[in-house]
């Protein structure tokens, strides 16, 4: 089953003072399902994972309804605080609902580069982990060091790397970046999305995104690579259409049931539920 790993839906109404600012035009608007669902059919994609973009249980309680009534959202990846004293109670009410597949912190705006790594937040990766939910480490290069530790600290949590941790392909790369990459691939609690590379891109597109993009494959192997839109942010630098035919041209025929689905399938346990 062709699986979209990653992607957004979002009310400007709901997000009032928050990101994306009026001058991104291409994405400064409403996106729904409906805006979607032509793109899936287009592109043969039967399933997705809707992900968070806000700090708030609000929206994660909306993505969860939408996903009630939308078989083709077949997970949801929400968001809780993970440092509140009751989060694990927070996340054993969430878990209760069989469409929430995992928790995304915003790591990649946090002051702090090593928060990730803080041991305050045990109780609730422990929680996550009683409830068999994914964690998505929303990072940039910077903060790969401090992913290692919390991975390490964490075996039994199956951890996603989104967007490749943001390589800045537009600046030339970041230095560091496949090696702080290569020591969270060689963890087997740890996968990669295949996902958001264009973005980062800037007017070097797709051919500025190859060497990134075969870096994540060579690393994590078809087996831990989950391929995303992150559409609508994709509309940044590109189509739908064009950023998953580019990837298939990257990954080999062999291996697209595994990068453009079951690997989907079997992280965030989407056949369960």
């Amino acid at each position: 089953m062709p699986i979209d790993a990653h992607h957004h839906l979002w009310r400007l109404a709901d997000r009032i003072g928050h990101w994306p600012p009026p001058d991104l035009a291409a994405i400064h608007r409403d996106f729904t399902l409906d805006d979607l669902t032509p793109l899936l059919a287009a592109g043969g994609i039967d399933g997705t994972v809707l992900v968070q973009t806000l700090e708030d249980e609000a929206e994660t309680a909306a993505m969860l309804a939408l996903a009630a009534r939308a078989p083709v959202i077949r997970g949801v990846v929400g968001w809780t605080d993970l440092t509140a004293p009751d989060a694990a109670a927070r996340i054993a009410r969430l878990a209760g609902d069989p469409h929430l597949k995992g928790l995304r912190p915003m790591v990649q705006d946090h002051p702090d580069d090593a928060w990730i790594a803080d041991p305050v937040l045990a109780p609730a990766i422990d929680a996550m982990v009683a409830h068999g939910l994914a964690f998505d480490a929303l990072v940039r290069p910077r903060q790969l060091s401090a992913l290692l530790t919390f991975a390490a600290r964490h075996p039994a949590l199956r951890i996603v790397v989104d967007h490749g941790a943001k390589p800045e392909i537009a600046a030339g790369g970041t230095p560091g970046w496949r090696e702080a990459l290569a020591a969270l691939a060689a963890r087997p609690n740890v996968w990669c999305k295949l996902s958001g590379l264009l973005t980062e891109a800037g007017e070097g597109g797709s051919d500025s995104v190859r060497p990134y993009a075969e870096t994540i494959l060579g690393l994590f192997g078809p087996a831990r690579v989950l391929w995303g839109s992150d559409w609508p942010v994709l509309t940044l630098a590109g189509t739908y259409e064009d950023w998953l035919r580019y990837c298939r041209t990257l990954v080999p025929p062999a291996d697209h049931d595994a990068v453009f689905g079951s690997n989907a399938l079997s992280f965030y346990r989407l056949d369960q539920g």
